[in-house]
C-alpha cells in the first residue's frame, strides 16, 4: 500500500470488528470474515481488537488496521491499549496504526501519557498513533503530545461524558473537536445509521468509524425488537 492510512481512509468508511470474550461471535477467524464482508462492501480499513484478531485480519484482507488491546488493570480506568506492552503485543503483527485510550484517567503504574507516547515514538518510529478521546480538552493534549489523529471514541464512555451521545445537538461535541485541533479527527461512538455516519463528513471528519451497527448482531437485533416493542 503506497497510501498512509490516514490517506486511504480519508472520506471513507473504518469497520470495527470487534467481538469481547463473552459475545457469541468472539473468534479470530469470524472477525476475519466479517472484514471481508466489509472490504467487500467497500469499506477503507478495519479496527479490531486483540492480536489473534489483527493478525487473522491482515491476513484475510489488503485492507489497512487500526489495532487496539483492551486490557483491564486493577489500578486504572484506562482499557484501549494502556501501556507499552499492549504495544509492543500489537507490534509483533505491525498494524498500520495503534489507538490508544488518551483521556485524562488514572493510567496502569501510574505512567503518565506523555511518557507512554514517546516511549512508543522512540521503539517504533513511523507508527501511527490514534487518540481515543473523551473531551475536547483531551484531543487538545493529544495534538501537543504528538498523536497523528484523534477519534471520538470515548465520549459518553468516562465518568465525565456518561449519557452524552455522539450525535446529540447535530454532532455538537465532533464540530467542538474539529474547530479545536488540526490534526485529523475520526468520527466514532454510537454511529449508528448511514446518514449519521455521512454527516460526519460532511461537518468534517477525517473519516468515520462504525462498529456495531455492523458487526455486532445482538445489538442489531436488540433494535429491531426494542422498536417492535414501542409499535
Amino acid at each position: 500500500m503506497t497510501l498512509s492510512i490516514l490517506q486511504h481512509i480519508e472520506g471513507r468508511l473504518v469497520v470495527s470488528c470487534q467481538a469481547l470474550d463473552d459475545e457469541p461471535l468472539h473468534s479470530d477467524f469470524i472477525m476475519s470474515r466479517m472484514a471481508v464482508a466489509a472490504e467487500q462492501g467497500g469499506a477503507a480499513a478495519i479496527r479490531a481488537n486483540g492480536v489473534d484478531d489483527v493478525k487473522a485480519i491482515l491476513g484475510a484482507v489488503a485492507l489497512p488496521v487500526i489495532g487496539i488491546i483492551k486490557r483491564d488493570y486493577a489500578d486504572s480506568e484506562v482499557y484501549i491499549t494502556p501501556t507499552l506492552r499492549e504495544i509492543d503485543e500489537l507490534m509483533t503483527v505491525a498494524p498500520q496504526m495503534i489507538a490508544l485510550d488518551a483521556t485524562g484517567h488514572r493510567r496502569p503504574g501510574a505512567l503518565p501519557l506523555a511518557q507512554l507516547v514517546a516511549a512508543v515514538r522512540a521503539r517504533y518510529p513511523g507508527l501511527l498513533l490514534m487518540a481515543d478521546i473523551a473531551t475536547c480538552q483531551e484531543a487538545v493534549d493529544a495534538a501537543r503530545l504528538g498523536f497523528d489523529c484523534v477519534g471520538t471514541t470515548l465520549h459518553g464512555y468516562t465518568a465525565e461524558t456518561r449519557g452524552e451521545r455522539l450525535a446529540r445537538d447535530d454532532f455538537h461535541f465532533l464540530r467542538q473537536v474539529l474547530a479545536a485541533v488540526s490534526l485529523p479527527v475520526i468520527a466514532e461512538g454510537n454511529v449508528e445509521t448511514p446518514e449519521m455516519a455521512a454527516r460526519c463528513l460532511a461537518l468534517g471528519a477525517h473519516a468515520v468509524v462504525v462498529g456495531g451497527a455492523i458487526t455486532r448482531p445482538q445489538q442489531i437485533t436488540r433494535r429491531f425488537v426494542a422498536a417492535i416493542g414501542n409499535a
